[in-house]
């Protein structure tokens, strides 16, 4: 039986609630216990953790932020987040996609609470939004949260071309979602939309719908290959939808609370950095035990004594405690409309984390050498999912630098023209 793993976040030193050591440590040990001896498997395979959720289903974690009134663990943002990250320091893919599905319940639950609805709308909300929970605690119904087009309505440019046509009794969607995650494997797909609700009305962003379409409705089909560099247990196929109708009961928000989550709630944009700082633990674990011997297949030499692997580590571990600091304070903040302050240090942690956790692996390779890049340990694999997180919309590394440069220099309504 492998010795338990220490926390990432000490409840005394981090201040965390009961709850928060609570789901972390039954994460940690779900981890270690199971999905890393797993997730070799779902990356040879390029194939769905299939195994990892029904583990998680069992545990209760897929209601992690499904209100308390509806019978969910009521988690805020911060609690899912530390969570996750004990899951991505195992397994990435599972982590990742375990994102697309909480946040279909954080987006839909305590965030949605946070925001302006008046007082019909938010009833009728909290009748949908049950429907969906009761799917997910009691069925088990993994929900899926298709977000790229491969155009600039990921990043908050323009309207998402997967149109919404309003219907009676419902809405017709067609359109596609590229790197569709859980594509062929959720049982609903969160898609962000453009509602038309009248002929020949023009597309908007304020319009945007969030709808669950049942992976089963007719019109909604799997399409291309599969075979990334990193991530692949995600499986993110393209995602078509050729006149699929869905029901009144669809909307996991309703029409243009989406826009309005977007701008007044920010750091919901944050939900994908867990994994990869829990990647970036991960990468600094496995270096420490196999410079100390403890890693199985390696041998038993130790390879602490020579100074150079302690300035490694050394520095491995200043990256890793500046990204776990940063990533802590930003995601304590997360709330309704944030002071510029936050919004910075939001786009600071989400460029550190997504940067840090790639550095880190690759100090961890160069430091424990070419047996670590062996498909038998899980560093090599930790190195190309760690790749890929600077790539992930609506927040990827460029644009944080870019958003970071322009906040920094300009206030609010500022030009120079």
């Amino acid at each position: 039986m492998n010795t338990p793993d220490q926390p990432m976040f000490a409840p005394k030193a981090w201040k965390l609630t009961t709850q928060q050591a609570e789901l972390t440590a039954l994460a940690r040990q779900l981890g270690q216990d199971k999905f890393a001896d797993r997730a070799y498997q779902w990356d040879q395979e390029a194939s769905f953790p299939t195994a990892n959720y029904k583990d998680m289903y069992a545990a209760g974690l897929m209601g992690i932020c499904i209100p308390k009134q509806h019978g969910g663990k009521g988690a805020d943002l911060l609690t899912y987040a530390l969570t996750s990250a004990e899951i991505g320091r195992y397994c990435g893919a599972t982590a990742l996609t375990f994102n697309m599905h909480v946040s279909s319940c954080l987006w839909s639950g305590p965030l949605a609470d946070d925001l302006d609805m008046d007082h019909d709308t938010r009833q009728l909300h909290d009748q949908r939004r049950s429907l969906h929970y009761q799917r997910i605690l009691e069925t088990g119904a993994i929900y899926a949260q298709p977000f790229s087009e491969g155009g600039a309505a990921a990043a908050g440019s323009q309207a998402f071309e997967t149109i919404a046509k309003k219907v009676e009794g419902g809405w017709i969607v067609n359109g596609k979602k590229i790197f569709a995650s859980l594509a062929g494997y959720a049982d609903y797909y969160g898609a962000l939309c453009t509602e038309i609700a009248t002929k020949g009305q023009t597309p908007s962003r304020a319009n945007t719908m969030y709808l669950a379409i049942p992976a089963t409705a007719k019109g909604v089909s799997v399409e291309g290959p599969w075979d990334p560099v990193g991530m692949r247990g995600t499986v993110s196929r393209t995602l078509i939808f050729n006149d699929v109708f869905v029901d009144e009961n669809a909307p996991l928000m309703p029409p243009g609370v989406y826009f309005q989550a977007a701008k007044r709630w920010p750091h919901m944009f944050m939900t994908l950095t867990p994994t990869y700082m829990g990647l970036a633990q991960g990468a600094y674990d496995f270096t420490v035990k196999y410079l100390r011997g403890e890693i199985e297949g390696t041998g038993p030499t130790k390879r602490r004594q020579f100074a150079t692997k302690q300035m490694a580590v050394a520095q491995m571990r200043i990256m890793l405690e500046q990204t776990k600091s940063t990533w802590f304070q930003a995601m304590s903040e997360a709330c309704p409309n944030p002071s510029k302050d936050q919004i910075l240090r939001a786009w600071a942690a989400q460029y550190t984390t997504m940067e840090n956790a790639n550095e880190i692996a690759q100090l961890a390779i160069r430091t424990c050498g070419g047996q670590s890049m062996l498909k038998t340990f899980p560093l090599e694999r930790m190195y190309r999912d760690s790749r890929c997180g600077s790539l992930m919309l609506p927040w990827t590394s460029e644009l944080c630098q870019d958003m970071l440069g322009k906040g920094c220099l300009y206030e609010s309504g500022e030009s120079d023209t």
